[in-house]
């Protein structure tokens, strides 16, 4: 527990989503920037609705109903989260679905990051990337969900549908509404020249190591 608890102490410290923040200053002079913010959110909080009902699916599979009541309460939490944010959006494509998709494709270009990127434990300097690495080859978190989220945000706003956009605004729409399948693809190509796992220790189960 201790060094779970240094690793929460590093990432308060370090700020959980500076990125999101340096993307909303480099384009502060634009009306889009206040849409960043809902949109990110919209994103991330089905994310962590998906990452933490997988976990309490893997753990009551193993046994530890605690643990899979614990992470199915807060999965729920995170969707009524999820729920918010994209009825947010949704009124903000009502209002301006000019703004709105630029400012979707805009986030979608620099990729969403998770809160947790800039995790450490005062050991491993990739400690994200190998965590990731674990959450993707248990199914926990992996590319194709990411594809699937894109996907249904595309949907749940209707944004096939939009009209009445500008130039640059139907470029941004096109953009958005196809990139799922290429995402899809990228990993079906990643996945065939996937390098063989390797024995990382983390330091949160004792050292134990765990294939990456």
């Amino acid at each position: 527990m201790k060094q779970i608890e240094k690793t929460i102490q590093y990432l308060i410290g370090s700020g959980m989503i500076l990125n999101l923040y340096d993307k909303i200053l480099r384009i502060l002079e634009r009306r889009i920037a206040p849409y960043l913010g809902f949109i990110y959110t919209s994103f991330q909080e089905r994310a962590t609705f998906i990452s933490h009902g997988n976990t309490a699916r893997l753990a009551k599979e193993h046994g530890d109903m605690k643990l899979a009541q614990i992470c199915g309460t807060i999965a729920a939490d995170e969707k009524r989260h999820e729920t918010a944010y994209t009825k947010i959006v949704e009124k903000l494509f009502e209002i301006d679905p000019d703004g709105t998709v630029l400012a979707f494709a805009d986030m979608m270009r620099k990729k969403i990051s998770m809160p947790a990127h800039l995790m450490y434990d005062g050991q491993d300097d990739n400690l994200f990337e190998h965590f990731s690495a674990v959450a993707q080859r248990l199914g926990v978190y992996t590319a194709k969900d990411y594809a699937d989220i894109l996907e249904f945000l595309v949907g749940r706003w209707n944004l096939e549908k939009l009209t009445g956009l500008s130039g640059e605004g139907r470029k941004a729409q096109d953009y958005v509404c196809g990139l799922a399948p290429r995402i899809r693809k990228l990993e079906e190509r990643a996945q065939g020249r996937v390098k063989q796992a390797t024995a990382v220790p983390f330091s949160w189960i004792f050292g134990r190591k765990m294939m990456v």
